[in-house]
Formats: structure tokens, sequence, C-alpha cells
């Protein structure tokens, strides 16, 4: 390896570094935003087994025709809750869609949740039935009260339609709305590596 090869490489070791100590900063300001209560906090359910979607003859209301959490999913769910536990973050409201793998992501983090339609997964309905959903989510927002931070567990996709982020399982999106409460703005994201 070449001086100038060396330098590149130092010079991106020196960038790494910078980049990551950076987003640690930023996930400890997040973290220390949540702490005083009041926002509202869109979670990607957990880590899965492997798949795209739930496999046929899928139902709601049966976990067994569903694709849920391997134990790695479980883990992180564990990790969030005692993140926001020992951190002193209030949480109000836990809200999760009716899939399997966002009430098990809720009830391992938060140890209680209240299964809502309005988060249920929008990854193979028509545009119409999402924009249902999106709104329901906003009124859902708009009609918050308490110190609590508002928790809704839910998938990629609704996450997407609702930020434009696009998040990794167990990814948290900390959102504000407008004042006319017309959209949602993102504040910050929290990785699962920063619990």
């Amino acid at each position: 390896m070449g001086r100038a090869s060396g330098r590149v490489i130092a010079v991106l070791a020196l960038w790494l570094t910078t980049a990551i100590a950076s987003a640690a900063g930023d996930s400890e300001a997040l973290w220390r935003r949540l702490a005083e209560g009041g926002h509202v906090i869109l979670i990607r359910h957990a880590v899965t087994e492997p798949g795209i979607g739930d496999p046929p003859g899928f139902r709601v209301d049966d976990c067994a025709t569903q694709r849920n959490l391997s134990d790695a999913g479980r883990n992180d769910a564990r990790r969030m809750g005692e993140a926001f536990r020992s951190r002193g973050i209030p949480v109000g409201d836990v809200r999760s869609s009716r899939w399997c793998r966002c009430l098990e992501t809720a009830r391992l983090a938060f140890g209680r949740v209240v299964p809502d339609p309005m988060l249920d997964s929008m990854f193979r309905e028509d545009e119409r039935a999402g924009a249902k959903k999106v709104s329901a989510v906003r009124e859902a927002i708009a009609r918050r009260t308490g110190r609590g931070n508002l928790v809704l567990v839910t998938h990629s996709q609704n996450i997407i339609a609702l930020t434009g982020e696009s998040v990794r399982s167990g990814e948290m999106v900390v959102v504000q709305t407008d004042p006319n409460n017309a959209s949602l703005r993102v504040v910050g994201l929290l990785p699962p590596e920063s619990f």
C-alpha cells in the first residue's frame, strides 16, 4: 500500500469515527428531549424471522399464521424498554398494529399495549386505504393529551407514508406536528444501537 492510499484510509477512518460520535451525540440529545415528555414516537416492530409480508393464509387474529419476532427481535424490544426506563422517559399511551410482531414488540418494551387498526400494515393496501390510515394516525396524534410520550408501534410502509423515512426493524422516529396538525415533522431517529 502506498503513502497516498494510507492517507486516504486514515482520513476515511477519522471521518467514520467522527460520524459515529456525532450520531451517538445526536441520539443522546434526542433521548434527553424525550425525557421532557409530550412527543410522538413511531416505532417499526423489532426484527422478525426472515421474510417479507406474511405467509399465505395469514390471519390477523392468529399469530401462528404470521411472520413473528425472532429471538434477536425479542431481545431488542426488551432493550428498548430498558432504555426508556433507565433514562426515565415518560410513556403515555402505547398503541400498536394488530399484527403479532408489533404487539409483541410493544408488550416486551412497555409491558402494555392497545391494539389499533389505524396502525395495521399498509403493505398490500391500495392508496385510498393507506391514506385513510395516515389520516386516522394524524387525528389521534392531534388529540393526544398528557405529559407522557405517545408510542405508536407499526410497520415500515406506514412510517414511510407518515414521515417519508425508511427505517430498520426496531428503529424509532420522533415526530412533531405542525401548528395545524396537517403534517408530521421528523425531529430525529433512534436506531437500535442507541439503546
